[in-house]
């Protein structure tokens, strides 16, 4: 199988680069979205198998791989099922956008705890949500962000955009920020997003290739980093995983696929052409 081409001039670079210095790449990539499925419950997202099997190829054959998430460390494991897998030994999966961090080389966790600001904050949103007549929005405690997802309500845009305004007074009542996403609008503590995980990884590693994958607006700051770090002359190559609910990421990107399967696909794809 080929791998399919950029679109980009700078994208097909960074995938010559990839091809010609694989040892020397960082393939980071998102997890919701990019690797699992968007669905309904999100505590039941888990990893589309031939994302995981695909990624654990490339694994085998690249310098570093890695999972950069908004999700806790330990859900985003779990829900890959990445502990034990074969051909990921190496991974790095950095939780709750690069604060937490699980190592797959000895299966251990850096898990900082629970910013005072975020309990405050989950404390009073079923308050918050009644007074909206939006209880039965699920609401997802991460340790140091709080996710409320409206795609289980009768109408989960409406309700998205209800709840935007009240949810930002509540984070910057508690000096926390607001990261809308798809159907679901976080309230965190500051410290790091994706693209400062991303550029802590690169100097980590000594990579020489860069290629970040993601679906959502979360990911634009590791976007941002990538274009910044090709600037500074480090190859790179960017993928969107495409959806119908959102399209921040399609013309910033140098490669579209579609969702977690195209995903797959480009990943296998690249697997070959590698080996």
């Amino acid at each position: 199988m080929t791998v399919d081409l950029p679109q980009t001039e700078s994208g097909a670079a960074g995938l010559r680069a990839v091809l010609a210095d694989p040892r020397g790449t960082l393939l980071a990539l998102d997890f919701d979205g990019t690797l699992a499925p968007i669905i309904d419950d999100p505590e039941q997202a888990v990893a589309h198998p031939a994302a995981i099997a695909a990624l654990a190829r490339v694994g085998e054959l690249i310098g570093t791989v890695a999972v950069i998430t908004g999700r806790p460390a330990r859900t985003a494991v779990r829900l890959g099922g990445f502990a034990g897998h074969a051909g990921l030994g190496s991974l790095v999966v950095l939780g709750q956008y690069g604060v937490e961090r699980w190592n797959a080389a000895d299966d251990s966790y850096d898990i900082p705890p629970e910013p005072a600001a975020v309990t405050a904050a989950g404390a009073e949103l079923p308050e918050l949500l009644a007074a909206l007549d939006l209880s039965g929005a699920h609401v997802e405690h991460k340790g140091r962000a709080l996710g409320i997802h409206t795609r289980q309500l009768p109408d989960p845009a409406g309700a998205f955009a209800r709840l935007l305004g009240p949810l930002r007074t509540l984070a910057d009542r508690h000096d926390l920020q607001l990261e809308p996403g798809r159907y679901v609008i976080e309230i965190r503590a500051a410290g790091t997003d994706k693209g400062v995980a991303l550029r802590s990884l690169v100097a980590e590693t000594g990579a020489r290739v860069v290629v970040f994958g993601g679906d959502d607006l979360g990911d634009l700051p590791a976007f941002e980093a990538v274009t910044g770090l090709r600037a500074e002359g480090t190859p790179g190559l960017l993928v969107c995983s495409a959806s119908a609910e959102e399209d921040a990421l399609r013309e910033r990107a140098d490669l579209v696929v579609d969702g977690p399967a195209g995903v797959a696909q480009w990943l296998a794809a690249l697997a070959d052409q590698l080996s």
